[in-house]
Parts: C-alpha cells; structure tokens; sequence
C-alpha cells in the first residue's frame, strides 16, 4: 500500500512539476531577464546562456521540485498522516498542500523573501540557510498544530472550527519580531521588487495546487477501478 502512495504521490508530482517549469520557462524567465536588462543598463554584467538552454533547465528543475514535494508530501506524508488532515477528498489535498506551502515557502519567506537578480543582502548565506531551516520546521509545526486544532474542535461550528485553526499562525509573528534585520542593496526598484516576488508566490502556488488537484484525480480514478473490478465478483 505504502508503495501505491508513492507512485501516485510522484505521478501527481511531476504534473504540478511540470506546471510549474513551464511557467518559470515562460513568465518567470522573461521577468528575470527584464529585470537582468534593467540591471546591466545600469552597470551590472554577467554571462548570456541561450534561451533554449534556459528553458530546459527551468522545466527540468520545476519536474525535479515537483517530484520530490509529491514524493516527501503526498507520498510520504499523507500516508502517515491521511486520517489526521482536515477534511476529505479534494478539501483533504488541498489542505495538504497549503500545509507544505506554509512550510516549504510561507512561513521563510516572512523574514527572507525571495529576492530578484541584482539585489545583494547584508545577511551572509549560512545565516540565512540557518534562518530557513528554523523557519521552515516552524511552519511545519503550525501546520500540524492547527491541523490538530481543527480535529479537536469538530463538535463546534465551522466558523469556530476555522477561528481554532487560524490561532497557530500567530506563532509566525515571533520570528518576523526576532529576525536580524536584512537591508538589501541593487538598482532595481521597489515596484519590481515587490512584482517579481509575487511572481514567485504565484507560482509555488500554482505548482502546490495542481499536485493537489492531479493527486485527487488519480485517487478519484483508484477508486473507480476498484469498484470495476468488484462489481463482477459480487455479481459471481
């Protein structure tokens, strides 16, 4: 059974995977490499790589990231954990993905947001990896917590079931509060700073969601297979 999980888990992730390479190979590049433009225009330089080049690599790696979020989350995880995540069906993936959202991308990028090319930041790198490794387990720790909120409420109201779950996201301020502060340097405007980041979330949340929705289509087709092949032996 453990095996099934992983194989639709994987399945489900080289979709999203897929997704999502395509849509750094197309929106994803072509602002990076506007705002690359807007760099060397003033003073910067680097390196030119092909376009071709450029897109198979962001296809391949979106594939490379969608496979391992679909294995770790909905392999892994959701076989351990199915009967414990909120809701059923499509409701239940989707929660699982916002839960790897919240711990992969939401909860680091509170203190270190994604930052476009040309931007230098004051933090050195293994602080920074050391903030989102932190970041990243405190995600994942509300995650469960309001998970758990939300089964020990399941007598109430949805309106106080939904409060009860939204309380562990509070513990989120704590780092914001505590983090060294991390001023950052470069040419590129403010306005393009904040349209490249929302660039980026956008896009984890494309590749979140359609692993969730193409793991609950092949659950969906499980099921239906299952029920194909019962039919003659309770017929017999």
């Amino acid at each position: 059974m453990a095996t099934d999980y992983l194989e639709r888990g994987a399945m489900a992730g080289v979709a999203g995977g897929l997704v999502y390479g395509l849509f750094i190979a197309t929106v994803g590049n072509a602002f990076t490499a506007g705002l690359e433009t807007f760099e060397h225009s003033h003073g910067g330089g680097g390196p030119v790589v092909s376009e071709l080049t450029t897109t198979v690599v962001s296809i391949g790696g979106g594939v490379l990231w969608g496979l391992l979020f679909g294995v770790a989350a909905f392999g892994m995880v959701y076989f351990f954990l199915e009967p414990a995540i909120p809701g059923s069906g499509a409701t239940k993936r989707l929660a699982l993905a916002g839960a790897g959202f919240l711990t992969v991308s939401g909860a680091p990028w509170l203190v270190l947001p994604p930052q476009p090319p040309g931007v230098e930041q004051a933090l050195g790198t293994e602080t920074r990896l050391a903030w989102y490794a932190g970041l990243m387990a405190l995600g994942a720790l509300v995650a469960v917590l309001a998970g758990l909120a939300y089964q020990r409420t399941a007598r109430h109201h949805t309106a106080i079931r939904l409060g009860a779950m939204a309380l562990p996201l509070a513990l989120l301020a704590v780092p914001v509060a505590l983090a060294p502060a991390n001023p950052v340097h470069g040419d590129v405007p403010a306005a393009l700073v904040a349209a490249y980041r929302w660039t980026v979330v956008f896009g984890q949340l494309v590749l979140w969601a359609t692993i969730a929705g193409v793991h609950t289509w092949l659950g969906e087709n499980d099921t239906a297979a299952a029920d194909e092949l019962d039919y003659p032996a309770t017929a017999d």
